[in-house]
């Protein structure tokens, strides 16, 4: 079976909504909302993009007929609702050129929305360059893995010059850049590094939804190295870790998002916008598209209904809502030298 439709096959047997971080945290209700429903604006701008919702359809697959049937339907998903959606990794695309039409037809489907195109740190500029042009993208995600290159079998083994081609691409490419984990999280040392190579932009992308250790370590052979399963921060720690640099960049989230309210915990916690991979791709083959497209609109209205819940107009308003910690992740604060305490009394 194809690599990529190994990813797909396993990433839908793994798939769970189980306990993560987004359940140590809780809001602090107060009873006067003082708004009304119809108040409420959920759109989010960062970059060079203004988008209706505050949360987007994030890289998952690419290489293969089945990736690209895949692909299609994010892209008429991501074209009825105006949602921004990344395609999984080109780099397939640019080392065998027949598999371009696996990504590029998200863009046939959605032609005036907004795509993001995904290659690994490994790469040089002329690839990026490559890669954006495939399909005109709207902007990048440079992905950084080293644990599921470590599981995987064929993987890399060499992790020199990722954060120089890092920063080549983000100098001199013309569209937007976000680098981003892959479900293993960044810390605060991460994000410096990156501030300090010019990047604008990342994508936390957190333990806690789908590990690609997990489904690297199902195609070896022997299995062995299950104990990486868990390997990472949560989205919700790494969200902490980037507290101090959120005047410095954009910070956008991932990683084991099931459902709205996960959407707002990310927002308040910093992130400008929030990617949902996981859940949705689970929905589209488990159900359909229209069902998917529904599920998108669903959270649309219960994102509208929480800002309400919260008194908060605006999705930027959501950093000034109270949170409280679990012990757990105070003790993560406290081990860290992160300040936890000025979310609880945040609206005052």
């Amino acid at each position: 079976m194809n690599r990529k439709d190994e990813h797909i096959s396993l990433a839908k047997a793994f798939h769970k909504e189980k306990v993560n971080d987004f359940d140590q945290i809780r809001f602090v209700h107060h009873s006067f909302s003082e708004i009304a429903m119809d108040d409420v604006d959920i759109s989010t701008s960062f970059l060079d993009f203004s988008l209706k919702q505050p949360f987007y359809i994030n890289a998952m697959t690419g290489g293969s007929e089945r990736a690209k049937d895949i692909n299609q339907q994010l892209g008429i998903i991501a074209r009825e609702t105006g949602v921004m959606v990344a395609t999984g990794s080109v780099n397939a695309a640019l080392k065998e050129p027949d598999l371009a039409d696996t990504y590029q037809i998200m863009r046939k489907e959605n032609p005036d929305g907004v795509i993001l195109a995904n290659i690994g740190a490994g790469l040089s500029l002329e690839e990026a360059k490559r890669a954006v042009d495939l399909f005109h993208a709207d902007g990048l995600q440079i992905h950084v893995n080293v644990p599921q290159e470590l599981v995987m079998p064929e993987g890399d083994r060499n992790f020199h010059g990722w954060l120089d081609n890092i920063e080549d691409i983000v100098s001199h490419l013309a569209v937007p850049v976000i680098v981003k984990e892959v479900g293993f999280g960044m810390s605060s040392e991460t994000i410096e590094q990156l501030i300090l190579r010019g990047v604008k932009a990342v994508d936390v992308s957190g333990q806690g939804g789908t590990s690609f250790t997990q489904i690297e370590n199902a195609r070896r052979k022997k299995r062995e190295l299950g104990f990486l399963t868990d390997w990472g921060q949560s989205t919700v720690l790494s969200l902490l870790e980037s507290s101090n640099w959120q005047r410095d960049l954009t910070i956008l989230a991932s990683g084991g998002v099931r459902q709205s309210l996960d959407i707002v915990k990310a927002l308040s916690l910093g992130a400008k916008s929030v990617g949902v991979a996981g859940t949705i791709l689970n929905q589209l083959m488990t159900n359909s598209v229209d069902e998917t497209i529904e599920l998108v609109q669903q959270w649309e209205n219960e994102l509208k209904m929480m800002y309400t819940l919260l008194g908060k107009k605006t999705t930027t308003e959501l950093a000034t809502t109270d949170i409280i910690f679990s012990s757990e992740i105070i003790h993560w604060c406290e081990s860290r030298g992160i300040a936890y305490q000025p979310f609880a009394k945040r609206s005052k």
